[in-house]
């Protein structure tokens, strides 16, 4: 028989905010007995915008943005009914993006 596995990927824009998430996921899926592989660190997704600065000449004068998206994967391995409450129970900050897969 295969093992269950409960697959989570958190996103946000700040990285402060995704290991404090990721820190109370993996405390409260030890502390009701699971087993927990990551965080793992995923490749950080950085998207950059060129604006021109005038509305109307100067072409080469132009503002720089860029959005950093932040990612983090982790595997609980055979949860138990605790574990699966707690974790629906957790409260989490509003910019971390929570995907779970079972």
């Amino acid at each position: 028989m295969q093992s269950q596995k409960i697959r989570i990927r958190l996103k946000a824009f700040d990285y402060r905010l995704i290991d404090q998430s990721s820190m109370e996921i993996v405390e409260t899926a030890k502390r009701t007995g699971a087993v927990v592989r990551g965080p793992v660190p995923l490749p950080t997704r950085i998207e950059r915008f060129d604006v021109l600065r005038s509305p109307h000449v100067n072409k080469t004068s132009r503002d720089q943005f860029e959005i950093r998206t932040h990612l983090r994967l982790m595997d609980i391995m055979d949860p138990t009914d605790k574990t699966v409450d707690a974790l629906m129970k957790l409260d989490l900050p509003a910019g971390v993006d929570v995907e779970i897969k079972l």
